[in-house]
């Protein structure tokens, strides 16, 4: 088999074995939608959707986009952080573990008192404004040598000095 044909196949492998944990998070988040669904893949947890979110904002990991799916991870040596962050933060979680046929293996149940919508709310709005910062970030990185970078830039401190003398 060609090269280009092997890699091809790896890759259309990988989209399936995506696709197949996306379908799994999406019927867990069905039946379970106000928890934080931890899916234990390989050496990592990895989170989807509002979880990414969440888990962002909390832990200041890395948000994202594989297809139109916002996922973030984590080692496996930081879940014992992470579930007491959850826990003191009053956000029901699951552990799910793909080796294990996607069983739940753990769970908290915080019932009326969970805050999963109230963190989700709040997670949203800081990393959908921390991904903006970024964009604007790696524009100005990657125009540092053009002419116009100077005019930019005093405009930018211009509106951060205004901001900050209110």
């Amino acid at each position: 088999m060609p090269p280009q044909e092997a890699f091809g196949l790896l890759v259309a492998q990988k989209v399936v074995i995506f696709m197949s944990i996306i379908t799994m998070v999406r019927e867990i988040k069905s039946i379970h939608p106000t928890d934080l669904a931890l899916l234990k893949t390989g050496g990592f947890y990895r989170v989807y959707g509002r979880d990414a979110y969440i888990l962002s904002n909390l832990f200041q990991y890395k948000v994202k986009k594989e297809g139109n799916i916002v996922t973030c991870g984590f080692p496996i040596k930081s879940v014992n952080k992470v579930i007491y962050t959850l826990e003191n933060k009053k956000i029901n979680y699951l552990i799910i573990d793909s080796r294990d046929n996607y069983n739940i293996n753990e769970k908290m149940n915080f019932k009326n008192l969970n805050r999963y919508i109230k963190e989700y709310e709040t997670s949203k709005i800081y990393v959908n404004n921390q991904i903006r910062i970024e964009k604007i970030n790696n524009y100005l990185l990657e125009n540092v040598k053009k002419e116009n970078i100077k005019k930019m830039l005093k405009e930018i401190e211009s509106i951060i000095n205004a901001n900050r003398e209110i």
